[in-house]
């Protein structure tokens, strides 16, 4: 694929499709509910990088009859379904079981033990996984960053027309902190046998899915609504300022289809003047070359 983000797309489904599998286990071994939220979490981050994976694909597919401008915008859509789709159910399934365990709060046991062990062992080693996914997408971002001529991250990260690179940087910092908030929760219900720590705890990594399903449907939303570019029409205008001979020009307009097409109108209006200099010398020059591909027996009959 053509598209550079599909490595740090295909790293963080690794780390993440490794790392919903051991807290699955982990969550059923300690009965935490943080743990069994962070699963969740993982789960989506995975199903939704498939998708992002999948957009790629079918945004790399050339214009055809009945796609004339590509299947660029198909890359947002399958974005924008992920996001609301999965990171939606994600934070509701987090939410639930957080209500279920409130409600089985007073026979809740704190995880201690070999359990506790390996529930904050997986959390740690998620730590690892997801900074190197969180690294190589970086190195991606701040590559793109460079290329488009931003210096600052944090402001790019607003502008950044590529919204799968988006997510993954999104999703992997969000999964970062996901597991450190885990880690206290889990840690501090251990270490007072409250169990509000790992249970409250868990409502937050439900509720920052939430967001990040806001996020990220705002930003595919975006494309999918006949967004301008204010980048190309300023380019016309500076091209059509250039030229002496257009007179004027308006109902300029432009639609994004995706971060490497714009589709841009305008009607523009000639003068007439410069249209005619050099007219008879045209029609001269044109009256002379088809005139060179005639015999001169012809010419002389004619």
């Amino acid at each position: 694929m053509a598209h550079a983000s599909t490595k740090a797309v295909l790293t963080a489904i690794f780390a993440n499709g490794t790392l919903t599998v051991l807290k699955f286990v982990a969550a059923a071994f300690s009965g935490s509910a943080s743990m069994t939220n962070e699963a969740i979490h993982s789960l989506m981050d995975t199903l939704n990088q498939l998708c992002l994976l999948l957009g790629l694909r079918e945004s790399d597919k050339a214009p055809d009859r009945t796609y004339a401008f590509g299947h660029g915008q198909k890359k947002y859509l399958w974005n924008l379904w992920s996001a609301i789709g999965l990171f939606s159910i994600g934070c509701g399934l987090g939410l639930s079981h957080a209500y279920h365990a409130l409600q089985e709060v007073d026979t809740y046991v704190p995880p201690s033990g070999t359990p506790m062990a390996f529930a904050i062992g997986v959390l740690v080693f998620g730590i690892f996984l997801e900074g190197y996914s969180f690294v190589v997408a970086s190195k991606e971002y701040l590559s793109r960053m460079r290329a488009d001529g931003h210096t600052h991250p944090l402001t790019y990260f607003l502008e950044c027309e590529d919204s799968t690179l988006v997510a993954v940087m999104l999703e992997d910092s969000v999964a970062l902190l996901g597991l450190v908030l885990a880690i206290t929760g889990i840690s501090l219900a251990a270490a007072t046998g409250v169990a509000y720590w790992d249970i409250g705890f868990s409502i937050v990594i439900a509720l920052m899915l939430g967001g990040v399903a806001f996020y990220l449907g705002a930003i595919n939303m975006r494309y999918l609504t006949d967004v301008r570019d204010p980048e190309a029409e300023s380019d016309f205008i500076a091209v059509v300022s250039e030229h002496p001979e257009v007179e004027r020009h308006h109902d300029l307009r432009s639609i994004v289809v995706d971060e490497a097409h714009t589709v841009l109108v305008a009607e523009v209006e000639l003068r007439e003047e410069a249209m005619l200099v050099g007219l008879r010398a045209r029609i001269d020059e044109t009256r002379d070359a088809i005139l060179a591909t005639v015999s001169d027996a012809k010419r002389q009959n004619d």
